[in-house]
């Protein structure tokens, strides 16, 4: 990942060109637009004049083609915009979401044409992939992989927050099973410049004070869950598998690259300029809590260096947006003991400061959850216990406790002193098994990453 243009990775020219026109189909008929739904009348036409506009010239588009298919990228992704807004989101048809990934697609194609900074093409990749639909055979992703050679590892943060175009409210891709898709308010305005800045050569990188957070409770022995180091996968399955027992596994994961690779400085080298969905506020229980699209640099700045701003980047597949990350980790091999193909597992990031909280909730899947760096306090309940748990009534978090884990109202919830309990703070190099449908709450004790497995 060498960097081959300016601070801001600006595009060189029709070397570059010619390498992501190759990612399209060799000719303008074989770029078809089967749309999975029905659109208005008048997206079609925007769509084959932006097409005609990437097949007009043999090489690279001149200025006016260029600015041309910004143009039809802007509307694309503006009107669509206001399909992806107007309800639920999964209640947004398929066919409005590939029109915006066109229009990021075009947009992007646009950007790297004019020769400009190619962090605006990146981030208008990771909004078409972040709120969009597969078009073209994920030429979206293709493209994004195509270009990141061609950044540098650190960028100016004035350019890496540039806009370039209306981001709605980020929409998961699908609903997910621990964090509600909540009702989305307007779009949070741009956010100010962070007052932190890069470390000057010589300096520890972002180094700052903040206030210690509360301490975990101390883990009472009768709630100690198990630990075993490496044990068979027979072992696993016949005592902790099939059973549902949780258990901390040791040394699994201490030949993962990123137990020394990673580092807050790491992920702001490697995917500074990256777009990425981030929860603002303690816990998604919150009234205040919302949730909103900037980049991994802006995140640092304004979540993790800022001490009076909390920000998760929570619950998102990361390792599918960046796949460099992907190589540093490895999927647990007790995974195999599952119904499912190794596709069908989920790797979701989990990135924040202390003090972030999941309240105590529920999965449907059995849950592999590794910690990186940092500590987590974690408290366990068996799914038999859910009645004294007081799961909220409303769809939206039914699978989330009422209760206050650590600061329970007993008037109000009497029956929670009756639920039994497993605790541990998980440390740096362990995994904790989550068994499906146990209740798990989490509460991040320091700056912490953690990476969690979702299989059958």
């Amino acid at each position: 990942m060498a960097a081959t243009g300016s601070a801001g990775g600006v595009s060189d020219g029709s070397a570059l060109w010619t390498e992501m026109r190759a990612l399209l189909p060799r000719t303008e008929e074989g770029l078809t637009f089967a749309l999975s739904g029905e659109v208005e009348d008048c997206i079609l036409p925007l769509l084959r004049r932006a097409r005609a506009l990437l097949y007009s010239a043999a090489g690279r588009p001149g200025a006016g083609a260029a600015a041309a298919l910004e143009r039809l990228g802007y509307v694309l992704r503006d009107y669509s915009w206001e399909k992806l807004n107007a309800g639920p989101w999964r209640e947004v048809g398929k066919g409005w979401r590939q029109v915006y990934a066109y229009g990021c697609l075009f947009g992007a194609l646009a950007e790297v044409a004019a020769g400009r900074p190619l962090t605006r093409a990146v981030r208008l990749c990771d909004l078409g992939l972040l709120m969009g639909a597969a078009v073209l055979d994920n030429v979206l992703a293709r493209l994004v992989r195509a270009l990141q050679p061609h950044l540098p590892r650190a960028l100016p943060r004035d350019e890496a927050r540039a806009e370039v175009a209306p981001a709605p409210r980020p929409p998961l891709l699908a609903p997910p099973p621990s964090r509600p898709v909540l009702p989305r308010a307007p779009p949070a305005p741009p956010p100010a410049p962070p007052a932190a800045s890069p470390a000057a050569e010589g300096e520890r990188p972002f180094q700052r004070v903040r206030p210690e957070p509360p301490p975990p409770p101390a883990v009472q022995p009768e709630e100690v869950i198990p630990h075993l180091q490496c044990p068979s996968l027979e072992h696993f399955r016949d005592n902790y598998l099939v059973p549902q027992r949780p258990v901390v596994l040791e040394g699994v994961m201490d030949h993962w690259p990123c137990m020394k690779k990673w580092s807050v400085d790491y992920f702001y080298q490697v995917a500074g300029c990256r777009t990425v969905p981030v929860e603002l506020g303690a816990r998604y229980t919150d009234e205040e809590w919302s949730q909103q699209l900037m980049t991994v640099s802006d995140f640092i700045s304004q979540c993790i260096m800022d001490e009076n701003n909390v920000g998760y980047l929570a619950q998102h597949q990361l390792f599918d947006q960046i796949p460099e990350l992907k190589e540093d980790i490895s999927i647990p091999d007790y995974c195999c003991l599952g119904e499912g193909e190794e596709d069908d597992i989920t790797i979701n990031a989990w990135f924040g400061p202390g003090g972030t909280i999941s309240p105590l909730h529920q999965d449907p899947q059995q849950n592999f959850l590794a910690q990186v760096f940092g500590r987590k306090y974690i408290r366990l309940s068996s799914p038999q216990d859910s009645e004294n748990l007081y799961p909220h009534e409303s769809q939206i978090l039914h699978n989330t406790s009422q209760v206050d884990v650590e600061d329970p109202d007993l008037v109000k919830f009497p029956n929670f002193t009756k639920a039994a309990f497993q605790s541990c703070i998980l440390m740096p190099g362990q995994i904790l098994f989550i068994p499906v449908k146990y209740w798990h709450y989490v509460r991040s004790l320091e700056l912490s990453f953690s990476v969690s497995f979702w299989w059958s």
